[in-house]
């Protein structure tokens, strides 16, 4: 490496980190919907239709980045809930994001929080092959009732076995001359799981912990 080659190095370096290879990841967004009802401001929630991945689990609107369609993922959060709720843009105040989340799972979700606004909710246009149905939580509910804390343990594996019984190698440790303590599956890490137990619904996995981080902001800055 030559004096100019740092020079090119340092032009290259991000303004603004973000994670590493997150273009190999399933890249999600997601918009927090808040609503107020009764002078009480409320998140919407939908409940995945029965025949659709995680059919039957509460989640905020929201989909997969598609980098064709979609210059930000703001703008994948916006129109994902255009199409499941039917909810224009124009009716969205969008007053800022969390961190994004990095789930074991190899999913990363870019959350926006917006203010629903001059909406009918008697009258939302819900698109029934997404979303069975919706309904509202005070935010204050969940200020008042921690959720459940539970602990998931990863494992990786360097290998594993198909349909049919037959050893698929993915790491060839012994070929590459790496530790033979790779050889076999190792320990990964813990991870934090929440649960909401509503009277509505239960709300948990990554709907639940976006919840929690938005409750911590609003607690830690009171």
């Amino acid at each position: 490496m030559k004096k100019e080659d740092i020079e090119i190095l340092k032009r290259s370096l991000p303004k603004h980190p973000n994670i590493l290879e997150k273009e190999v990841y399933f890249n999600a967004a997601v918009l927090i919907p808040l609503i107020e009802i009764d002078g009480e401001f409320c998140f919407l929630f939908e409940k995945r239709a029965p025949h659709i991945r995680q059919g039957g689990e509460i989640s905020f609107p929201g989909g997969e980045y598609d980098p064709k369609s979609d210059k930000s993922c703001l703008e994948t959060a916006i129109r994902e809930t255009e199409e499941e709720l039917g909810i224009k843009r124009e009716n969205i105040e969008i007053i800022g994001r969390l961190d994004t989340l990095f789930t074991p799972r190899g999913v990363t979700v870019d959350s926006f929080i917006g203010i629903v606004n001059n909406v009918d909710l008697d009258k939302l246009n819900i698109d029934k092959n997404e979303v069975e149905s919706v309904f509202f939580v005070p935010v204050s509910w969940f200020e008042n009732n921690p959720p459940l804390k539970f602990k998931l343990k990863t494992e990786i594996k360097p290998y594993y076995y198909d349909k049919n019984g037959k050893k698929v190698v993915l790491l060839p440790v012994k070929e590459l001359g790496l530790p033979k303590r790779y050889e076999e599956p190792w320990e990964g890490m813990e991870y934090r799981v929440f649960v909401y137990k509503t009277e509505k619904e239960i709300i948990w996995g990554i709907t639940a912990k976006l919840i929690y981080e938005i409750v911590s902001k609003i607690k830690g800055s009171s």
